[in-house]
């Protein structure tokens, strides 16, 4: 017996995908948010979008060493970040972005 040859299809490929049209951000994402002053002695006292609030922490925390050595998921508290944690000497970082939440005001206007 002969073996079955895959048949050929007589349709052409789709033409290459027309590139893609630059991504446009959440608009709720890029909301400005007030700071309070315990955030704003980090990130600055200007509405900003969450998105850069959690950017100029990260800046910070690297800036100043803050990352733990040994448990990298774990933030460390200088004075500034100790006010914002609450008082803990440390937090995961998965809980540093609800840190943030509780530390804006989400009505804020568009400065």
């Amino acid at each position: 017996m002969a073996k079955a040859t895959p048949k050929k299809t007589a349709e052409k490929k789709a033409p290459a995908a027309k590139k893609a049209a630059k991504r446009q951000p959440n608009a709720a994402f890029m909301k400005p948010h007030q700071p309070d002053e315990i955030l704003a002695k980090i990130v600055g006292n200007k509405a900003i979008p969450r998105t850069e609030i959690v950017k100029k922490l990260w800046a910070y925390i690297k800036k100043h060493n803050l990352q733990d050595k040994e448990k990298k998921t774990m933030i460390n508290a200088d004075e500034a970040m100790k006010a914002f944690f609450d008082g803990k000497d440390q937090i995961s970082m998965f809980q540093m972005t609800k840190q943030v939440s509780l530390h804006i005001d989400v009505d804020a206007k568009k400065a």
